[in-house]
């Protein structure tokens, strides 16, 4: 499982990658909003993201494909549970506390995350 937290230029890089699928890094660089890193600021990005356990490649040579090891899917799930245990102390009611708090949440919204626990709780 991955532990490791990833910095927000590598959210970022992770996030083309997740849209393209795979890709050369001068493919995915033109796919970066602006500004651009420059190119060699980018395949660093790419190659921590590979130490990390978050990205892999096929070669071609000299050079690298790079894809995704993780969905996004996966990392929100992960990126979620990190959130929760290091700032609301593991407890997704204090999540959803602090959202109605903020006026993030209204009545509407609460009940029909009831319904969807509900729903859930019947299929188990």
């Amino acid at each position: 499982m991955h532990t490791k937290r990833l910095t927000k230029r590598e959210e970022d890089v992770m996030k083309i990658l997740w849209n393209a699928g795979k890709g050369f890094v001068k493919d995915l660089l033109k796919q970066h909003s602006e500004p651009k890193p420059h190119y060699n600021t980018f395949s660093t990005i790419i190659r921590g993201l590979e130490e990390k356990g978050f990205v892999s490649h096929n070669s071609y040579g000299n050079t690298h494909e790079y894809y995704p090891l993780i969905t996004r899917e996966e990392y929100r799930k992960l990126f979620i549970k990190n959130v929760v245990s290091d700032y609301f102390e593991s407890s997704y009611k204090s999540v959803v506390s602090f959202f109605v708090k903020e006026e993030k949440l209204n009545v509407d919204d609460l009940k029909e995350l009831i319904d969807l626990i509900e729903k859930k709780e019947e299929k188990e």
